[in-house]
């Protein structure tokens, strides 16, 4: 069963510490179900590039002995392609520690040497000794879990060292504000959810997630909020950094829809003859 309301149940609603702490125990008792997951790969059936667009890979440039951080990195399987590409040190942060255990035993398994930190992104400074990273990179599910970008912001840049670069890779709101209904003939995307903040985070109630696998068992609540891309862009350049690119594109790294065909690159997108939306966006700032 799932439900999704922006009002909270009621009662006396959660305050925003609460309903952090509610993110952080359902992704705890999501991560069994991701890491037996046919999504995942992790039995080898997926490479570190699959959770990679090649635009990524052009705007990051040449990572050869720089310092990564991966926020919010769940499983590391992003986490690892930094790696791969030459990154000095690359560290993930994530809030499960049940994530973060998987992620340390994946890296050890493939003979990686890599960096996992539990902690919450908001004790991220703390977390990390007060070290500063050359990029740091985040996304595709990351943001919605965040209730003030302001803050978030402010984070990074302090986790930056001077000319560092943040890249940014999310859902874009359009994607998020869609859902599909129901048609004689195939489903019809519609405006299911707000694109803009404002009326305060979706609560959602579910045993499944965007993966196969088993129903996940225990805590599956968990509080997502809305961020226009007005909103990413503000933040990002109150906190003293400067955007330098900002991309648009239709693709997706799974099958949100019925309806979505492969790409050329093995990604996923609407038909040719549905309409052009943006499903996925790209920023990369540099710090001053």
């Amino acid at each position: 069963m799932t439900t999704q309301q922006s009002e909270p149940p009621t009662g006396v609603p959660p305050g925003t510490a609460e309903m952090v702490r509610a993110n952080q125990a359902n992704w705890d008792a999501r991560t069994p179900v991701h890491v037996a997951s046919e999504f995942y790969g992790l039995d080898g059936s997926r490479t570190t590039e699959d959770w990679f667009a090649p635009f990524e890979w052009e705007d990051l440039g040449d990572l050869t002995g720089r310092d990564v951080l991966h926020l919010q990195c769940h499983l590391g399987t992003e986490t690892a392609a930094f790696a791969d590409r030459g990154a000095a040190h690359t560290v993930g942060l994530d809030f499960s520690a049940a994530a973060v255990t998987e992620a340390r035993r994946l890296a050890r398994t493939a003979g990686r040497d890599m960096e996992f930190v539990r902690a919450d992104v908001h004790d991220a400074a703390e977390a990390l000794g007060g070290r500063q990273f050359d990029v740091i990179y985040t996304g595709k599910g990351a943001l919605c879990y965040l209730p003030d970008l302001t803050a978030w912001a402010g984070i990074v840049s302090a986790l930056l060292r001077p000319g560092g670069t943040l890249y940014l890779v999310e859902f874009h709101p359009v994607l998020d504000a869609l859902g599909p209904t129901p048609s004689p003939d195939r489903q019809q995307l519609t405006l299911h959810h707000d694109y803009l903040a404002g009326r305060g985070p979706l609560r959602s109630d579910t045993t499944s997630t965007y993966t196969d696998g088993p129903p996940v068992r225990g805590a599956t609540i968990s509080y997502e909020w809305r961020h226009g891309i007005g909103d990413v862009v503000s933040a990002v350049v109150g906190a003293g950094m400067g955007v330098q690119l900002l991309r648009e594109t239709e693709l997706l790294p799974w099958k949100r829809f019925d309806s979505m065909v492969p790409s050329d690159n093995g990604w996923w997108r609407l038909p040719p003859a549905e309409p052009i939306i943006p499903m996925l966006y790209a920023l990369r700032a540099v710090k001053a």
